[in-house]
């Protein structure tokens, strides 16, 4: 029993994985193409992609569309597989990306971070670009369902599910982080149920897809087994040759223990969850000040109130330097052990996931 294809709208992907975006810079169009290429959906950040332009300090809208513009050409130069963009409700650019995006032909736009009440808008006649809001809730996939069909009349092509096990800014109050009611076993069955209604309005599927903690092949059969058409995964893919951040970026996961990887409280009002450090440490001890904000990124910032740049500290932390920087990560991160190729990887995750299914077939 070899893995099920994963089906939004007319894309077809080989095997039900998608890599998640992960910003700032982890996933660029060196890890999407290479996922892309193994049959998954390959998925760029669109969060300050344009971190590496000479212009970004003082012509930030446009070196974003320029460099979100170079990383799909770049990806789509090396694979005709599946390409994504993630791009979060809350950046101060979010129309732009998703703009540029759509025009650069993206097969599937992932928009988390806030609710995506109006991105069937962007929309233009001709565009084959799949819409796929990230979401936390039953609650959440109700709402944008039902305002994307009042008002234009169109529904998400898929919804991911992301649970309180992820890696970076987290849709949950630190206190429901490990309440069993919130947990991702829990909610995808609870959006399989609530997308039904839609799906027959829709005329079509609404493939929902399972994330945050799915570590390995056993995983990704559980969550197919309660409903979800398949699953995003993001901290397995840092740890491979082809994800975009530095070395010493990678290493961060291979060397943390489980008491390294913690929830912090983010400048942009959300928590987060990370790999402590030095940077991290100065932090919480109230030795970093607040500084002048030179991007206006995320709207929800208020940089007045803010001891650092999240911003600066994640661009510092995909160059390497750990200690002007952190690295988000999923609660899992401290399993990794190595780093190896995308194709090794999702090997081994095809294995894993025909184990498990041999088990429970045999069970």
């Amino acid at each position: 029993m070899d893995f099920p294809h994963l089906k939004i709208g007319d894309l077809v992907a080989k095997i039900p994985i998608i890599q998640g975006g992960m910003g700032v810079g982890i996933s660029l169009s060196g890890l999407a193409s290479a996922v892309a290429r193994e049959g998954g959906i390959g998925v760029i950040a669109g969060a300050m992609i344009g971190m590496g332009e000479p212009d970004i300090g003082s012509n930030y809208r446009e070196a974003n569309i320029r460099a979100l513009t170079n990383e799909l050409r770049k990806a789509r130069e090396k694979t005709g597989g599946i390409l994504g963009v993630n791009i979060m409700v809350a950046l101060t650019n979010f129309s732009d990306l998703v703009k540029t995006s759509i025009k650069e032909g993206a097969d599937v736009i992932f928009a988390g971070a806030g609710l995506p009440l109006d991105l069937p808008s962007y929309l233009v006649d001709g565009a084959k670009t799949k819409l796929v809001p990230i979401i936390s809730s039953a609650r959440a996939a109700t709402i944008i369902c039902k305002k994307w069909l009042s008002k234009f009349d169109y529904l998400p092509d898929a919804f991911v599910v992301e649970g309180p096990k992820a890696g970076g800014h987290l849709g949950f109050k630190p206190e429901q982080l490990d309440d069993p009611e919130f947990s991702l076993e829990k909610t995808v069955p609870e959006v399989v149920e609530a997308v039904k209604e839609f799906e027959s309005k829709a005329g079509r599927p609404i493939p929902v897809i399972a994330a945050g903690g799915v570590w390995d092949g056993a995983d990704i059969y559980k969550f197919l087994k309660l409903g979800a058409s398949g699953v995003q995964m993001g901290t397995r893919f840092v740890a491979t040759h082809e994800c975009d951040a530095d070395i010493k970026f990678k290493e961060s996961y291979v060397n943390a223990k489980e008491e390294d990887i913690q929830i912090i409280k983010s400048p942009v009002g959300l928590p987060g969850r990370a790999v402590m450090g030095s940077f991290l440490e100065d932090v919480r001890n109230g030795l970093k000040k607040p500084f002048k904000c030179p991007f206006h990124c995320i709207s929800s910032c208020d940089y007045t109130k803010s001891p650092y740049c999240i911003a600066l500290a994640l661009v510092n932390a995909k160059k390497g330097l750990l200690k002007h920087g952190f690295a988000f990560a999923g609660a899992n991160a401290h399993r990794v052990s190595s780093i190896v190729s995308v194709k090794e990887l999702i090997e081994s995750l095809r294995q894993g996931y025909i184990e498990a299914a041999t088990a429970a077939g045999a069970a």
